[in-house]
């Protein structure tokens, strides 16, 4: 077992800091000694060089044909052309000037000035602007904001529930890159038709976030929506939360969002360095690489030990998991890569899964993220000498000794506090990772072929739908799922045909019937 001197001066030897970032990475409770970080350097210059084209334009997503830009967004001056550069820069100037226009008042809705958002989304067009609006809300900001991110439409009744009276004060940003992507075509018509039912014009309160020419696009221009932003398609979803997609709620919100750019920007410059041990991302990189095996044979926990931090782990899912899932490497070789991300907050998962972690099967590693600073103003002691955020780091560091002694291997991230500055940072931190990962074990980190096919595979089933509904008011008496099916001639789809028309039966006005059997084979379905 290591000493604790041990332990002391290794700390001391992979420390890596940044005091103007208010950023440091302690990576020693992962054994990473320099006989590895010996044999793991070759790759990482390769890494390195590979993100060092990355960024001057080369085309990273092979399958679209495009760039992978998102580092040119808060650092207009590494992008590859001066078009892009004076795109991104006027671009900023929009929102703020836009955002300026709510605030001051000069733009009002139908029942005075804004005082609240609805944010449309799916995947990283919400993951992003909710994590850095719970992250970074004031109590004090101009516009209080809700977001739809999924079709659930029991989801969707509640957020516009909760403002029903104050529809006329409120906006509704829409961001879809094409337009066309469901969750937010379906919430945005579920928007429209919520004002069209109070008697109010919708496009007073609209603003489109999108490509230019996109379905999205048209009808903004078409119905005179209040504002329009751009989605380029060089900027992939999970790393738009420094475009349009996260800067005009987050403008909007009172966030400052230049600050917001910066933070991202200084950690880009820190993650640049060609000295792994001096470079947080590389060293991340390379833990998760030992920890895994190569492979990802251990899934990463994400504890923030501090409550606005708590949405980080879900917007790491899409980010580590979407980059890295693969099923083939760059050689088209089956290697099934990919770390499964999960997590919430501490302390609170002390009395959850910590327990499992500690002492279960040992198939994780967890990273804490430390904030030093508790909150405004003076603390009470809430027992002699001691605060509750002493409590706070007493249970990240007795939770990281706990774990280590019983083999558990973790990474500590520690920031001042949550600003706009140490969001930009972090986001910039992993979004840097992932991208040398995905070096290290030769796949592609900027293209997403499972998602693709998952969004095929949802429209077929609704061609299924139209076709069984057709068939089945139709026919003159009930028929199973799989008579449906065959009637159709897809008769090897009969338990999707059954599942469609049991959704349909549960819910009224979609004009199908249901007799239930004691097996779904005898189960009847009719027209009415």
């Amino acid at each position: 077992m290591t000493t604790s001197a041990e332990l002391w001066q290794r700390y001391c030897d992979v420390y890596c800091a940044d005091r103007a970032l208010g950023f440091s990475l302690d990576t020693s409770r992962v054994h990473m000694d320099d006989a590895y970080l010996k044999t793991m350097a070759p790759a990482m210059e390769r890494a390195f060089a590979a993100m060092q084209v990355l960024e001057k334009g080369a085309i990273a997503n092979a399958d679209e044909k495009r760039m992978v830009g998102h580092y040119w967004l808060r650092d207009a001056s590494l992008a590859p052309t001066g078009d892009i550069a004076g795109e991104i820069r006027a671009n900023l100037a929009a929102i703020r000037t836009f955002a300026e226009q709510i605030h001051q008042r000069k733009i009002v809705g139908s029942g005075g000035p804004f005082t609240n958002i609805v944010h449309i989304g799916i995947g990283g067009s919400a993951l992003g602007p909710e994590f850095i609006a719970q992250a970074l809300a004031s109590a004090k900001q101009p516009l209080q904001i809700h977001f739809i991110d999924n079709t659930d439409p029991r989801g969707i009744d509640e957020t516009l529930a909760t403002l029903k009276s104050e529809l006329g004060r409120t906006l509704v940003v829409v961001a879809s890159k094409s337009g066309g992507t469901p969750e937010p075509r379906n919430g945005m018509l579920e928007a429209a038709a919520a004002y069209e039912r109070a008697g109010l014009d919708f496009a007073r309160h609209a603003v489109a976030i999108t490509q230019e020419g996109s379905q999205l696009d048209k009808r903004a221009v078409a119905d005179q929506w209040l504002a329009r932003f751009p989605m380029w398609d060089w900027v992939g979803g999970r790393t738009s939360v420094m475009s349009s997609v996260g800067l005009v709620p987050g403008a909007l919100q009172g966030i400052d969002v230049e600050e917001f750019l910066a933070g991202a920007a200084a950690m880009d410059v820190l993650t640049r360095r060609t000295d792994m041990r001096q470079n947080p991302a590389a060293l991340m990189a390379l833990a998760w690489y030992k920890l895994g095996d190569g492979r990802g044979q251990k899934d990463m926990v994400i504890l923030p030990y501090k409550d606005r931090l708590s949405l980080f782990s879900r917007y790491l899912q899409q980010l580590v998991m979407e980059s890295l899932g693969k099923e083939l490497d760059r050689k088209g070789k089956v290697v099934h890569q990919g770390i499964a991300v999960y997590g919430n907050k501490g302390s609170t998962d002390q009395h959850a899964y910590v327990q499992q972690l500690r002492d279960g099967v040992p198939n994780f590693f967890v990273t804490f993220i430390q904030v030093l600073h508790d909150r405004e103003g003076t603390s009470i002691d809430v027992e002699p000498g001691v605060t509750s955020g002493d409590f706070l780091c007493g249970f990240l560091q007795g939770t990281r000794h706990a774990l280590y002694e019983n083999g558990r291997d973790s990474i500590t991230i520690t920031i001042d506090e949550v600003t706009a500055q140490s969001v930009g940072a972090l986001i910039a931190l992993y979004e840097r990772a992932v991208g040398m990962y995905a070096e290290l074990v030769d796949i592609n980190a900027y293209h997403q072929p499972g998602v693709e096919a998952g969004k095929k595979a949802a429209a077929a089933i609704l061609d299924l739908q139209h076709k069984a509904v057709a068939k089945l008011h139709a026919e003159k008496q009930p028929r199973t799922a799989a008579q449906i099916a065959a009637a159709i001639g897809q008769p090897d789809e009969a338990e999707a045909v059954f599942k469609i028309l049991e959704h349909l039966a549960a819910n009224p006005g979609r004009g199908v019937s249901v007799q239930p059997g004691v097996k779904p084979s005898e189960t009847l379905f009719s027209s009415g």
